[in-house]
């Protein structure tokens, strides 16, 4: 038996990329950049993360250190942190293998660290 396509909604931090860099990401997931998209530049960590969980996005940020705080407070979102050091096309094929391996909820309501 095939393991069935989920097609996850993403919200990029402000520190990230826009979307378009992410070219698999993209094409796979609903993805959002939070100043590229819906023009939030600027907004709080806790701004972003409401939003995330109003429209149910995993957010995926470099600011670890700020978000990981808050992914306990709420299973409707999860945090996907993101390792300074790896290139944007790394960080797109090891998001989307994230994001293939997993189960619904194994992400919402957690936090998850991808790095080199």
């Amino acid at each position: 038996m095939t393991k069935k396509f989920r097609r996850y909604k993403l919200l990029l931090d402000e520190g990230l990329p826009p979307r378009n860099r992410f070219k698999i990401l993209n094409s796979r997931h609903n993805l959002k950049h939070i100043k590229h998209d819906l023009g939030k530049s600027g907004i709080s960590d806790e701004k972003v993360w409401e939003l995330a969980i109003k429209d149910g996005r995993l957010v995926i940020t470099y600011n670890v250190k700020d978000f990981k705080r808050l992914v306990g407070l709420a299973k409707q979102s999860g945090i996907i942190g993101v390792s300074i050091n790896l290139p944007t096309d790394q960080i797109d094929k090891k998001l989307v293998a994230l994001l293939s391996r997993s189960k619904k909820n194994d992400l919402y309501g957690k936090y998850n660290f991808i790095r080199t």
